[in-house]
């Protein structure tokens, strides 16, 4: 093979995982963010129309989002979104808790004012949509002060893992449990995390943020179990 096709060859791989790489990141979204919902079966046709690509590489987008736990491939019948049971959501809170826990007390130890500012505005904003009981409000401003926490944590490690199991979390979708109280309950917890985070105490900080994750854990359960609030 000449050195021109040989490059032209690497150069369609290269192509090639590019663009399974895009897909991946868009199936993931329209997952995360509920237009493909969980238990519904992945269409391939409608995607290769909707992204106006062939279905080898959605295939390949499909694998990989099957190893990070979105979707099932289930034998004669399809790939389905998976649904995370009540009993999965809850192993997950358990380890969340430990790995939000150890954010907080690396977080505490390289606080800056500046961060500070950034984490009080969303806590600010949260109060505000709490009042009105808007969860579709209230969630991307949930969703963002705890990422700035993690991904300001400095462990490139624990960022990766948190956001595993967090968008595992996202399959377990329980939106209309949630009641105005709920939120501001939250919210008080994000407070005195915020606080704990200002003192620079690393014990202190890691005990706010695991206990914050550990009641919303109770809380999923309460409301599985016919109560009406849950983080």
């Amino acid at each position: 093979m000449s050195s021109d096709s040989s490059f032209l060859s690497d150069l369609s791989v290269v192509k090639s995982a590019s663009l399974t790489s895009v897909l991946e990141k868009e199936m993931e979204r329209l997952i995360l963010t509920g237009e493909l919902e969980p238990g519904e079966r992945i269409n391939e046709i409608h995607l290769s129309n909707r992204f106006g690509t062939s279905r080898g590489p959605l295939r390949e987008a499909t694998r990989s989002l099957e190893a990070k736990g979105l979707v099932e491939v289930v034998r004669n019948r399809g790939v389905f979104v998976r649904r995370l049971s009540v009993e999965d959501a809850i192993e997950i809170y358990d380890v969340r808790a430990a790995l939000f826990g150890q954010a907080g007390r690396l977080l505490a130890e390289r606080m800056t004012d500046e961060l500070l500012v950034q984490l009080t505005k969303l806590v600010d904003e949260m109060d505000v949509v709490a009042e009105r009981a808007n969860f579709d409000e209230y969630y991307p401003l949930n969703i963002a002060f705890h990422n700035l926490i993690v991904t300001s944590a400095g462990n490139r490690t624990l960022t990766a893992e948190y956001q595993r199991f967090v968008n595992k979390l996202h399959l377990f979708r329980a939106r209309a449990l949630v009641q105005g109280g709920g939120l501001s309950v939250s919210n008080r917890e994000h407070r005195a995390m915020l606080d704990a985070l200002a003192s620079g105490d690393g014990d202190r900080a890691q005990i706010t943020h695991w206990r914050h994750v550990a009641l919303a854990k109770r809380r999923l359960m309460a409301a599985v179990n016919g109560a009406t609030r849950i983080d």
